[in-house]
């Protein structure tokens, strides 16, 4: 499979930045150091460019697709089906980690000076009272849409968005037409800076990479080095098992949906975010895969905004190391209640790296594990955390292709909300070798 041009370019980036990074970490060069730290505002910038196009894009495709003819028939049918893939794919993918888990960790052997020092670098994570299922109601509801869309906070944006391009379809076609054009308009003009940034990508992935590399050092602990590798290895085999059984599931090539999640995968190693994936992910879905623009237009956003798919996994994994490092039994019926609770809080978890964590502080302390562990854990979590996201990610587009392919989303029109233009890279690759990051 030839891969596009601009992913290899960002992929050389990526390389590039790791390696001197590390060259910088193995010299200890001070003028090495004092590099990083000045090209890592370039990196930041490159991220910040992406997030600035999200509250808007997410925001005007929804409103544009469900102010179509066909939006409230869409929501209905479409988001009872996206929830229950969701808890699908969080359900079967935290019984992977309850089953596999257990017996990696029951292997897990700590050194007590290594231990000890890895005490000593931790921080306190702060602690936060468990959210109960009625503020988490509550919070779906915006008392302050702008407040709102300032603080990134995406579910009542998702919430706020829904209900005005449902009353938007409400209006008789004089009155509607007008207003879904104009978030149209938003939408294209959104996609149309996401392309100049996407541009950028090799030289923002070298300056993310190479500040990442400084900032890890050379912490090879064994202690470290088994929950690295056990965690991202775990994660690996759920991304393996998705890359086999959703081609199967929606008969789709393995080469076709690898090329379709290439360009989002670029930018997840490099921002560990999902939300900054987003407007690859739409380029992708509909470039790649042919999924319908109002099908993608409307599961992707809600699946950006809901679907953590790793948490279920990643949690039962962090309380068995924490345990294991601190010497806290767990049993099974307590890791049991921890996914569970994990799947049912996934949906509140911010789209930014190691949100989940933050989230999962209060029901560690409730298990007997120490709160420092957290700190730990986020100092740990750039390696992990690449994966967690990839596992969001590729989630996230496979429900939208297995909605695509059902029988209420066969019915939608083709091209009744906002495609996603091609995204040019450069001025003599052809678009079909010119897949955006």
């Amino acid at each position: 499979m030839k891969m596009p041009a601009a992913p290899i370019r960002a992929l050389i980036g990526l390389g590039l930045g790791l390696v001197v990074g590390g060259i910088i970490v193995a010299t200890g060069s001070p003028a090495g150091r004092v590099l990083s730290e000045k090209i890592e505002p370039l990196g930041t910038m490159w991220v910040n460019g992406l997030r600035m196009t999200v509250v808007p894009l997410v925001m005007s495709l929804l409103v544009a697709t469900l102010g179509s003819n066909e939006g409230a028939r869409m929501f209905g049918t479409l988001g009872r089906r996206a929830i229950g893939i969701f808890l699908a794919l969080l359900v079967v993918i935290a019984v992977i980690g309850l089953v596999a888990a257990p017996p990696i960790y029951s292997m897990m052997q700590v050194d007590p000076a290594a231990a000890a020092a890895l005490r000593a670098s931790a921080g306190v994570a702060p602690v936060t009272t468990p959210p109960t299922f009625a503020s988490w109601l509550v919070s779906l509801v915006p008392s302050n849409v702008i407040a709102t869309a300032s603080d990134g906070t995406m579910l009542p944006l998702i919430v706020f968005a829904a209900l005005f391009g449902l009353a938007l379809a409400k209006l008789d076609p004089e009155h509607r037409a007008p207003a879904v054009g104009f978030f149209r308009a938003i939408a294209d003009a959104m996609l149309a800076i996401v392309r100049w940034v996407l541009l950028l990508a090799p030289i923002g992935a070298f300056a993310l990479a190479v500040s990442l590399a400084v900032h890890l050092g050379n912490a090879t602990a064994s202690v470290i080095l088994f929950y690295l590798v056990s965690h991202s290895g775990l994660l690996l085999i759920v991304l393996g098992l998705l890359y086999v059984v959703i081609p199967l599931v929606t008969r789709t090539s393995v080469a076709r949906f690898a090329r379709a999640m290439l360009p989002a995968q670029i930018v997840v190693v490099s921002t560990r975010s999902s939300l900054a994936a987003l407007p690859a992910m739409l380029d992708g879905a509909q470039r790649e895969l042919g999924i319908p623009a109002p099908v993608a237009s409307f599961a992707l956003p809600l699946g950006v905004s809901l679907l953590r798919a790793n948490t279920g996994l990643s949690w039962v994994v962090c309380a068995l190391f924490l345990g294991r490092l601190y010497g806290v039994p767990l049993g099974f019926g307590q890791l049991i209640g921890l996914a569970a609770v994990s799947i049912a809080f996934s949906f509140s978890v911010p789209g930014i790296p190691s949100g989940g964590l933050l989230i999962a502080a209060p029901y560690y302390a409730a298990l007997g594990l120490p709160v420092q562990g957290i700190g730990i854990l986020i100092a740990l979590d750039a390696i992990p955390d690449i994966f967690k996201t990839l596992i969001n990610v590729t989630s996230q587009v496979s429900t939208a292709l297995i909605l695509s392919q059902s029988a209420a989303a066969s019915t939608v029109p083709e091209h009744p909300g906002v495609a996603a233009p091609a995204i040019e890279v450069a001025p003599n690759v052809e678009p079909e070798t010119g897949s955006a990051v």
